[in-house]
């Protein structure tokens, strides 16, 4: 009876735990792209920058995923949109990409 304890608290510690900032998971896998700011900006984008942080198992974070390093990372310096990516696979890895359009 203690190893099945022991067991159904590992699962339900280790599910989940390393998630993205979609509004939709998956259990297994997630694999999701959707908005997340747009400006007034009326020129077509030139250019796209990306910028990523990633989790293990919800434990150690890494990265700097901000809008303002996509923007440098291509050298934006008026964004007309920015998009999120994010994937997750099992909960035990998950990344967060932001993409920023612009000139």
């Amino acid at each position: 009876m203690k190893k099945l304890i022991g067991a159904a608290l590992l699962a339900a510690a280790l599910t989940g735990c390393a998630t993205g900032m979609s509004p939709v998971n998956g259990t297994f896998y997630t694999n999701v792209t959707g908005p997340l700011a747009a400006t007034d900006n009326p020129e077509k984008p030139t250019k796209i920058g990306r910028s990523t942080a990633r989790s293990i198992l919800g434990v150690y974070a890494v990265g700097n995923a901000s809008i303002e390093q996509a923007a440098k990372n291509a050298g934006i310096t008026r964004i007309h949109h920015v998009d999120y990516e994010t994937q997750s696979i099992m909960g035990v890895i998950a990344d967060v990409t932001i993409v920023v359009y612009g000139n």
